[in-house]
């Protein structure tokens, strides 16, 4: 192979590597069936991914979780739940999960399945998060929020309300 060639080759990669500066188009299997694939939650506008857990002392947030999306879902803002049992403070079944969310919450969010959020069987988008962002998170309801492109804006442990001045200013500059 000639220079030419290998700069010719490398010239041609550059588009596809530019593309993969995002998140992968990650899937989520959903708690009520099918799945929720980022990308297309993504074209509405920015994304709050929020770890979760029925039995954790933050298990309140769902309420802020719920206002944010009552508040911002109308012009874009996706507010997605991540169940996790990583903690072990997670119900047993998604069927318990989804009734307990329903029952004490109102919870009306996109939830996904059960799903492992750290480690070496954590779901593509959290390996990706850890890997190319060193975002891992540290506990229960912590919170990362993704801009249109899929690009990481910011992340908030599990202190931070949702409905926090730091956390509400940073997803109004991501909405027309």
């Amino acid at each position: 192979m000639t220079v030419r060639t290998a700069l010719a080759l490398c010239a041609a990669l550059v588009p596809t590597l530019a593309l993969a500066a995002g998140p992968p188009p990650a899937r989520f299997a959903s708690i009520d069936g099918g799945e929720i694939r980022l990308d297309q939650l993504r074209e509405r506008g920015p994304v709050l991914v929020v770890n979760t857990a029925s039995l954790c002392g933050f298990t309140p947030q769902y309420d802020d979780l719920q206002a944010l999306w009552d508040r911002y879902g109308p012009r874009g803002l996706t507010v997605l739940a991540v169940p996790s049992d990583d903690f072990k403070q997670e119900l047993g079944t998604e069927g318990e999960v989804r009734d307990f969310c329903a029952t004490n919450f109102d919870l009306t969010i996109p939830m996904t399945t059960i799903t492992r959020v750290k480690g070496e069987a954590a779901h593509p988008f959290y390996r990706w998060l850890a890997d190319e962002h060193g975002v891992v998170p540290g506990w229960n309801f912590h919170k990362v929020l993704l801009d249109r492109e899929g690009d990481v804006v910011a992340s908030w442990a599990s202190p931070v309300r949702p409905t926090s001045r730091t956390i509400t200013d940073r997803i109004e500059a991501l909405l027309p």
